[in-house]
């Protein structure tokens, strides 16, 4: 989306979704898990059974790349963007091409949502592999649309997109491998940390778009070109404090309950013990009660 909401929504939408990633796979590191386990939408919902049993990311992608998609033709309200070639020219022009490059994006993040709910539904081996599938070809193809994206921009739109294709690329790289190797947790951490750089780099578009100081960026100035590729930088530092501080905050809850569940253990098997001594003595009277009236 190129407008100031677009960007937010989108930079919100993958803040959430790698802050939920990361916290996933903090836990699997703190249980010492060899796989992330997704949580799963409950079996019955408003009332009714569901068919599948599906992750909540797996609806949230879907739903969410939707969203964005009818924002893309619709937003805002009274525009239509549907129209992909003027037919009232003579030339046949192509019209909205960022529009239709947005809308390309989403539908390949609805496909990567779509994947995911068939391998939760299956529970097979191949499962994961598919969902990791889904999800890298999502993101090569906004590697790609985004190089494409750059074409007839400025020299400072150019920067700003090239930083976002670097981490772009790199998560589609990562969760290549992961097809192959899903249980490697330096993978799991590099795979976080640049999906929090991503998002927290989109967000930081929309401060191109209003900024905070109240002046605008130049794009033919070499001293705001140098600091867009600082402050790319200390967003890698910026992803790396969230990855840290979430792997934190997941430490001291699993530390909290974990001992709040060896305390409820040894209170259960201490009543366990209790009954079974109880009915140890009944049985022993009732057993010398036999004995007597033998």
């Amino acid at each position: 989306m190129g407008s100031f909401e677009g960007h937010l929504l989108s930079g919100f939408g993958l803040l959430v979704f790698s802050i939920y990633y990361s916290s996933l796979m903090s836990l699997a590191l703190l249980r010492k898990q060899k796989m992330l386990k997704h949580l799963l939408l409950p079996r019955k919902l408003l009332g009714r059974g569901l068919v599948l049993q599906v992750s909540y990311e797996a609806v949230v992608k879907v739903v969410m790349a939707a969203f964005a998609i009818l924002c893309e033709y619709y937003y805002p309200l009274g525009v239509n963007r549907l129209m992909m070639i003027d037919w009232k020219d003579p030339q046949r022009l192509f019209v909205f091409k960022d529009t239709w490059q947005h809308v390309t994006m989403f539908g390949f993040f609805i496909l990567s949502g779509i994947a995911d709910i068939v391998s939760q539904a299956k529970q097979a081996s191949w499962s994961v592999k598919l969902e990791r599938a889904g999800e890298a070809l999502a993101f090569y193809v906004v590697a790609l649309l985004m190089t494409a994206h750059i074409e007839n921009k400025s020299v400072l739109e150019i920067r700003v997109h090239l930083l976002f294709v670097l981490p772009a690329f790199l998560l589609a790289l990562i969760l290549t491998v992961e097809i192959w190797v899903p249980d490697n947790a330096p993978l799991w951490i590099l795979k976080c940390w640049m999906g929090l750089v991503l998002s927290t780099w989109m967000l930081q578009i929309c401060e191109m778009y209003i900024p905070f100081t109240g002046q605008p960026w130049r794009a033919d100035n070499p001293t705001d070109l140098a600091f867009v590729t600082i402050f790319f930088c200390w967003h890698l530092f910026l992803g790396l404090t969230l990855l840290i501080t979430i792997y934190g905050l997941c430490s001291l809850w699993h530390c909290h309950y974990s001992s709040r569940t060896k305390t409820l253990g040894a209170r259960y098997q201490l009543y366990l013990t209790e009954s079974s001594g109880e009915e140890l003595e009944k049985l022993n009277a009732e057993a010398v009660a036999q004995d007597g009236g033998v």
